[in-house]
């Protein structure tokens, strides 16, 4: 396909959903282009056991844009927020730096106004989305162990279960102790070889558990036309208010068109919620598809609590599956005697695995302090941790919102996103009960030091809510099946158009809503493409 053809469908941002969508489209025959701003990143990038591994995490591979600061990265204005909104850009996004945690939402999360009276039901059930959970889990090869009671029976795992790990264990004996649920979670590593990858035992730095890796190869085989280091300025309408196409600049700086019959957003809600606002014009003054002036609106993250416990046993240091492998929810669903409503996620996994990252204190980030006792503190923690995540649900405010930052720009002169967010009350509440609750679990255990943080800054990875959808065109930005309700031909299959957050990581859920929506294209929505 030339430069000046017209595609079929344009898909912009080459991360979870947009690598899902595109291979589902290109199985038939559709002829998709992708822009990414990013370009790839080789399988074996950093093998952790290089001395400099370490270093580059905390620096060029940072999870914060404003601190790896690449070319390919756009600085986002978080001085007035909380949590620091986190993401990597690239072929695979953010799933080349994600910990791979893959449950699903539950049944509830979708009649939130129904069950609990706050926010709104999603227009669309667990139940629908259900058949594309499955074919997600099987094409990303997930590690785990069917018969969870906390949800609707799922098919065999793809692969076995990861380890929960000695420290794992030490916490499987309290959680049982208390009479607490925790089980195996459901992870995007592979435990074993699965469809011709090998299983990820973390000997790089970068995650082998991302779409770079499980669709993009495919879906280019198929057809798909992937265009890298291509930074997407705006999409152009037609004079009826259709879309036409995107405005980016590629590789060498150049402003290129790219025509499309379909244009479909998958940018992440910050980038998405940005590219709408920018694309202005005399149909759209306000932004594109922003009639509800929702656009950007309603951003909602996963506020985390954290609390590590030091024992005396040894619970190891050595590489392996990274992220969470065991997750205990407890307290996900709403009990209004804890003081809110809904609920939070407990995920457990390992604490900091390398001298470096042990020495700052992980995840929590409670420092070795320096003086004459920090080789001595050091010791003490070092392959002596484990943590706990409280991962809480956030409801939608239309005041925590994405706009575009008046003054700081891009490399390429676009306008920055500027975030305004602020916890809840309700989510503040439910922060401090799992902080006392995830204690519980560490002095059960039996740990002789547990440090806690209420609320931590570097947990902005999940970018939720700012193009959310809806039946009503005054109340949401895009229909259940993510296609803008004033623009006919365009579509959002990122997080960008989640209802509510539940309280667990949303990427499955995401590519199932991709992959829904591919259906959808490939189906009744035909006529969209023409």
């Amino acid at each position: 396909m030339s430069s000046n053809e017209v595609a079929d469908v344009l898909v912009i941002g080459a991360g979870a959903s947009g690598a899902a969508f595109t291979w589902s489209l290109t199985q038939v025959g559709i002829k998709v282009v992708c822009l990414e701003q990013g370009g790839w990143v080789p399988r074996g990038y950093l093998p952790v056991g290089d001395p400099a591994a370490p270093l580059h995490g905390q620096t060029d591979f940072h999870s914060d844009p404003n601190v790896r600061g690449l070319p390919e990265d756009y600085p986002v204005n978080d001085r007035e927020t909380p949590i620091a909104p986190l993401m990597y850009n690239a072929v695979g996004g953010s799933t080349i730096h994600w910990g791979s945690h893959f449950p699903r939402f539950h049944p509830s999360d979708f009649r939130l106004k129904s069950l609990d009276g706050v926010s709104d039901d999603w227009p669309m059930t667990y139940d629908e989305l259900e058949p594309y959970y499955d074919l997600n889990d099987r094409m990303m090869g997930v590690s785990g162990y069917a018969g969870d009671p906390a949800y609707p029976p799922k098919p065999e795992r793809p692969c076995p279960p990861l380890s929960i790990r000695p420290g794992g264990r030490v916490l499987a004996e309290a959680l049982d102790k208390l009479g607490w649920h925790w089980w195996s979670s459901d992870t995007a590593l592979n435990s074993v070889a699965h469809e011709g990858r090998p299983p990820d035992t973390g000997e790089v730095l970068r995650s082998l558990a991302s779409v770079d890796i499980v669709y993009w190869p495919k879906a280019l085989q198929q057809g798909a036309k992937l265009k890298t280091h291509a930074r997407v300025r705006e999409i152009m309408v037609d004079e009826t208010g259709r879309a036409r196409g995107a405005l980016y600049y590629d590789s060498k700086g150049n402003l290129q068109e790219q025509r499309a019959k379909v244009v479909v957003l998958a940018a992440n809600g910050i980038g998405t919620a940005r590219l709408l606002l920018n694309s202005r014009s005399s149909l759209f003054p306000d932004g594109l598809a922003n009639s509800s002036g929702l656009v950007g609106k309603n951003l909602m993250h996963h506020p985390c609590g954290m609390v590590m416990g030091v024992f005396d046993e040894w619970l190891g240091a050595e590489q392996g599956a990274r992220g969470s492998t065991m997750l205990s929810q407890e307290f996900y669903e709403t009990d209004l005697s804890r003081g809110f409503v809904r609920g939070y996620d407990l995920q457990i996994g390992g604490a900091a695995t390398t001298p470096l990252s042990s020495a700052l204190g992980g995840l929590l980030g409670n420092r070795v302090p320096w003086g004459e006792g920090h080789h001595k503190t050091f010791k003490e923690r070092f392959g002596h941790t484990v943590g706990i995540t409280i991962m809480t649900e956030d409801l939608p405010e239309e005041h925590n919102q994405v706009t575009l930052d008046p003054g700081l720009t891009d490399s390429h002169g676009i306008p920055a996103p500027k975030v305004n967010y602020t916890i809840s009350e309700n989510t503040d509440k439910m922060l401090a009960h799992g902080v006392e609750m995830a204690s519980q679990v560490m002095e059960t255990a039996g740990a002789r030091e547990i440090f806690t943080a209420h609320q931590r800054r570097n947990a902005g990875w999940h970018l939720l809510g700012t193009a959310r959808m809806g039946d009503d065109p005054a109340t949401s930005v895009v229909d259940r099946w993510g296609r803008a309700h004033d623009v006919p031909n365009l579509f959002v299959i990122d997080g960008s158009i989640f209802v509510t957050g539940a309280s667990i990581n949303p990427t499955t859920t995401i590519q199932a809503l991709a992959l829904r929506t591919a259906d959808y294209l490939k189906g009744e929505g035909q006529d969209s493409i023409g």
